[in-house]
């Protein structure tokens, strides 16, 4: 049997496991010593749906060709953190520029930058979700004082109001909100990650 954790072939020893949910409770006990958890699982090459996953685990190892794990661990979601910190970092002084790009008749570069802080705020959102799986760091994760949903609650409204001057062609608008109500808002979600991964 052939045993992948993302993407990368592992050599495993069968002891007294005699089915895939033998085989994945083994490996979690291990992952989970190493703060980590399973996220997503193939078997024979076929992702199992969560519905459909009390059925096939005790599926006998040896009908079983392959199992595929995706894993994630907490240490791997801080370095997105990270990651994200410093997109927002440099995204906090980028879009301070928009106004001036969109005067200028530059909306090739305006856009770019627009297209790099919704790709980031969607990595972020994304990375946040998945961190309710160490509910220690989710609860640590708080922005301006707020729980990330109510903070996002709260900046939707400014998104919406942006998406509509950019559809209208409103460049000064647009140029306003980044300037003082998105840019600022990155500086104090970097600032909070630094203070939830200092932690």
């Amino acid at each position: 049997m052939d045993f992948y954790v993302n993407g990368e072939k592992i050599d495993i020893t069968i002891e007294s496991e005699k089915t895939v949910s033998d085989i994945l409770k083994s490996f979690e006990a291990e992952a989970a010593k190493n703060e980590a958890t399973t996220i997503g699982i193939k078997v024979n090459g076929e992702k199992i749906p969560a519905e459909e996953f009390d059925s096939l685990m005790h599926k006998p190892l040896e009908e079983t060709q392959s199992i595929e794990l995706n894993v994630l661990s907490k240490a791997s979601l801080i370095d997105a953190l990270k990651s994200s910190k410093s997109a927002f970092v440099e995204l906090e002084g980028k879009l301070k520029e928009v106004p001036v790009l969109l005067q200028g008749g530059k909306e090739k570069e305006a856009n770019a930058i627009i297209a790099d802080f919704a790709n980031n705020i969607d990595e972020f959102c994304h990375n946040v979700t998945m961190s309710a799986l160490f509910p220690e760091l989710y609860s640590s994760i708080l922005i301006d004082g707020k729980a990330v949903s109510d903070f996002f609650e709260e900046f939707a409204p400014i998104i919406a109001d942006f998406e509509q001057s950019m559809q209208t062609k409103d460049s000064v608008t647009s140029g306003d909100l980044c300037e003082y109500e998105i840019a600022p808002r990155l500086g104090i979600i970097a600032a909070a990650i630094d203070q939830c991964i200092s932690n």
